[in-house]
């Protein structure tokens, strides 16, 4: 059956530390010395185990991006985006690949609003036992009004999103493009955090797909989640209009890169 929950544990998340709304918290991606079930590492790159695996019948694990606290794809150097998305695209593909997992999810949290606790820059790779997560996103999802394609990667502003208001789809079709990925999202995050909105907006989150022989990431700007998804499952979706817009702001920002 479709859109089966999974089990959070309460006594697992029992001391998770948070340093988003308390940004004198303790922050345990910046102590390294006391990492420990470390999976891979490139540089200040560092991919490991979850010491709070709060889902049941999961594999939950973090990808550390840097050694910056305050860092992430809105801050440091184009070269410097580029080897984070290159490990974390390496680390989840080897989660797939070692067919352990009915699927494997990758997601980005930014923000107050992201559903994350620690501000330091980090990707959650989760190998879910025995949930299949494509069976509640369909390619209509990812489509809908055209900002630019090239043959590197193609992007859009769904119609049909799975929350809403915006969803902003990067689409590749092989890990080769995967810079052209990184820049991308470089260049959008950066609109959203400054322009969208007047720079209002302080969270986003980023999710990654491969359907249907291509890599999707969706770009999604958070706010308090609309009653009318939490209550109905009816995601929102701004007007033609608006959208025109959005989709001309990110294609003169994607030109000017």
């Amino acid at each position: 059956m479709a859109n089966q929950p999974l089990i959070f544990d309460y006594q697992a998340a029992k001391g998770k530390p948070e340093n988003i709304r308390h940004p004198e918290g303790y922050c345990p991606f910046c102590d390294v010395a006391h990492l420990t079930n470390i999976l891979a590492q490139e540089d200040d790159r560092i991919w490991l185990q979850n010491k709070f695996r709060t889902l049941e019948d999961t594999m939950q694990t973090v990808l550390i991006e840097s050694s910056d606290h305050n860092g992430g794809p809105s801050t440091c150097s184009v070269a410097q985006n580029r080897k984070v998305f290159e490990f974390a695209f390496k680390c989840w593909h080897q989660m797939v690949a070692s067919n352990q997992y009915r699927s494997v999810i990758m997601y980005k949290n930014f923000g107050p609003m992201s559903g994350g606790s620690l501000r330091h820059p980090h990707f959650q790779i989760v190998g879910l036992n025995n949930y299949d997560v494509y069976q509640n996103i369909t390619l209509r999802n990812f489509t809908g009004v055209a900002v630019t394609q090239d043959d590197q990667r193609e992007i859009t502003l769904s119609t049909n999103p799975i929350i809403g208001f915006v969803e902003i789809n990067i689409a590749i079709k092989e890990i080769a493009q995967i810079d052209s990925l990184a820049d991308a999202i470089h260049v959008i995050v950066r609109y959203l955090l400054h322009d969208y909105m007047g720079g209002r907006l302080s969270s986003y989150n980023l999710f990654f797909y491969q359907l249907d022989g291509k890599f999707y990431c969706k770009i999604v700007p958070r706010y308090a989640t609309s009653p009318y998804f939490v209550g109905y499952k009816i995601a929102q979706v701004q007007n033609p209009q608006r959208l025109a817009e959005i989709a001309q702001d990110i294609s003169e920002r994607l030109d000017n890169q």
